[in-house]
């Protein structure tokens, strides 16, 4: 299970639920951008064709924050909750054949988030929930399960804070033919639950089931000693889509520091063996058309 992953370099979408806000969306509900697969489902279809129209041939789905517990606390029932979840890749394909005109080949990779995304309370940037790998891959399999039903060409295990949940999200793709990213979220140069990198790749390393990884949900400037870190004890290809350099201030709830996403990184994360290539929170089509034009001669076709 190798996915679209030889041949160039693919380019991803940025962050939906900043893309979201910035059009206009209050998304401070617990399902975060998942609300909008229910309650404005045209409004993610515009945002994933936004992203294609700026270069991106990689659409991730509004899933991250998704899960079948979540939508049933909030008085969804499970037969629709298990629809929302299969409506976002149906939503992200309906963007693809909205731009399959141009004949240029996209890729849908349905997201899963960590398991602290869908407490909606911070956790993901810490990892170390209590929980045990079993525990953790029982919570994900379902999810996974509705994901792969609905057909996606990848599936993106994303924002991963510590080593417990990649091994858990590993076991849960038992029997998944759907290939899968696994990409890890990072600070001073561990996971976010403080284990080394090499040890954190080295479990997705392992596993035939992922087949790539890499490192999202972080600082640009962070990336390319990441990348480094993961190429040193896998040769499986690399992703890299980190948020735009500014900080979430949970305290006030807002964001701060200065944004230092830039295509010139972007060049360097190649360089150090990235084939995928995005954005995360507060990175919008606009940047990924910058990024797309710079890397235009890397780019899969």
């Amino acid at each position: 299970m190798s996915g679209p992953f030889g041949g160039g370099v693919l380019i991803a979408d940025g962050g939906l639920a900043t893309t979201f806000e910035a059009r206009g969306h209050d998304l401070s509900d617990g399902l975060w951008s998942a609300r909008l697969l229910k309650d404005a489902p045209d409004e993610i279809v515009a945002v994933h064709r936004a992203f294609f129209e700026a270069g991106a041939v990689i659409a991730t789905t509004a899933s991250y924050q998704a899960s079948l517990e979540g939508f049933v606390a909030r008085g969804i029932a499970q037969i629709e909750a298990t629809e929302l979840l299969t409506r976002s890749v149906e939503l992200a394909r309906r963007a693809r054949d909205e731009v399959a005109s141009d004949g240029r080949r996209r890729w849908v990779a349905a997201s899963a988030g960590p398991y602290g995304a869908a407490l909606a309370d911070g956790s993901e940037y810490r990892g170390r929930y209590g929980l045990t790998v079993e525990e953790l891959a029982a919570w994900h399999r379902p999810r996974i399960e509705v994901l792969a039903a609905a057909k996606p060409d990848l599936l993106a295990l994303e924002t991963v804070p510590d080593v417990d949940e990649a091994l858990a999200l590993i076991r849960a793709l038992d029997g998944i033919e759907v290939p899968a990213w696994l990409s890890y979220t990072i600070s001073g140069g561990r996971t976010r639950a403080g284990q080394p990198l090499d040890e954190a790749f080295a479990v997705a390393a392992e596993s035939p089931r992922i087949a790539a990884v890499g490192v999202n949900c972080c600082a640009p400037e962070d990336v390319s000693a990441v990348l480094a870190a993961a190429r040193a004890v896998t040769d499986k290809p690399l992703v890299a889509y980190p948020n735009s350099g500014e900080r979430w201030d949970v305290q006030r709830r807002h964001w701060t520091g200065s944004r230092t996403y830039s295509p010139a990184l972007a060049l360097e994360w190649v360089a150090a063996g990235a084939r995928v290539v995005g954005g995360c929170c507060r990175v919008g089509p606009p940047d990924m058309a910058a990024v797309a034009a710079e890397l235009g001669g890397f780019a899969k076709q």
